[in-house]
């Protein structure tokens, strides 16, 4: 089986009838469709802000939504590429329970919604025979936790009184790690981070993720949620840290399968999948950070 690594693209030869071979043209070294991926990232952005300057809890149902589309994607790509069956309904349905009873109840909502989906999958993949158990049942474990469970931490941040200021500096600091990861690697990367797992990454542009994510985080917290400056830095610094990882770790998965993106819902960025790599590790961060610097 063939694998394409995260962000690259295969050349290919195009031939005309008679003539010959036209090479196609040269990936550019962002590896991705820029304008599209802009006006995708516009569009998502203006969703969210409008769920949170009108009732800010349709911010929840916008994760909620994202993260059942994310499991399909997530379930289909193990299933098409490896031969990995996620119990879908008990993800789906368990996931949706994490991330509705966060809003009321926490933690405890959330984990408690967890642990019964665990149950329900353990269950539910039964009826399919010894063969391929262990590998399914871990799979789908791992699809709760990954995605509904993570994001469950997101939908934390908004109840407080301050709570669009929580979301917003959780977003404002991702999207600031990725903007300027992004700028950096392009205009400055030589070094490469991690080659064997994710190419297109460098240490210049991590060095530029963590010089942006820094500063949108001591100007989040201190204008936004009357924190610190260095309470900002740290909690800017962290955003980075789960946000590269959480992309690496996507890259590995994507690796392992043997494909590209998780999907080809949004232009210019694949799946949903592939923009909540960076998201749902970072959401527990900034809920854990956030409360304890500024308890609600």
């Amino acid at each position: 089986m063939t694998k394409v690594s995260d962000h690259q693209e295969e050349r290919e030869s195009t031939a005309e009838p008679g003539g010959l071979p036209e090479p196609a043209k040269k990936p550019s070294r962002a590896g991705r469709d820029l304008p599209a991926a802009i006006a995708v990232g516009v569009g998502l952005g203006a969703a969210i802000l409008v769920s949170l300057f009108t009732v800010r809890y349709l911010f929840i149902g916008i994760v909620a939504a994202a993260i059942a589309v994310g499991t399909i994607e997530f379930a289909t790509a193990l299933r098409k590429s490896a031969g990995i069956r996620v119990a879908l309904v008990p993800v789906l349905v368990g996931g949706q329970a994490m991330i509705w009873l966060a809003w009321p109840f926490g933690r405890e909502g959330a984990l408690t919604a967890f642990v019964l989906t665990v149950l329900t999958c353990l269950l539910w993949r039964l009826r399919g025979g010894a063969d391929g158990y262990l590998r399914d049942v871990g799979a789908s474990v791992f699809a709760a936790a990954y995605l509904p469970l993570f994001a469950s931490f997101a939908a934390m941040l908004v109840p407080p009184e301050d709570g669009v200021g929580r979301v917003l500096a959780f977003m404002i600091v991702v999207v600031a790690s990725d903007t300027g990861g992004y700028t950096a690697g392009v205009l400055r990367g030589r070094h490469k981070m991690a080659p064997s797992i994710s190419p297109k990454k460098t240490w210049e542009g991590f060095g530029g993720s963590l010089a942006a994510g820094i500063g949108a985080g001591a100007l989040s917290l201190a204008f936004l949620l009357d924190g610190q400056a260095w309470q900002g830095v740290i909690f800017g610094a962290a955003i980075v840290l789960t946000a590269t990882l959480g992309d690496l770790m996507e890259s590995l998965i994507k690796r392992d399968l043997g494909i590209k993106d998780m999907g080809n819902l949004l232009p210019g960025h694949g799946g949903l999948m592939d923009r909540l790599d960076s998201l749902l590790p970072s959401a527990v961060v900034s809920w854990l950070l956030l409360s304890a610097f500024l308890p609600s």
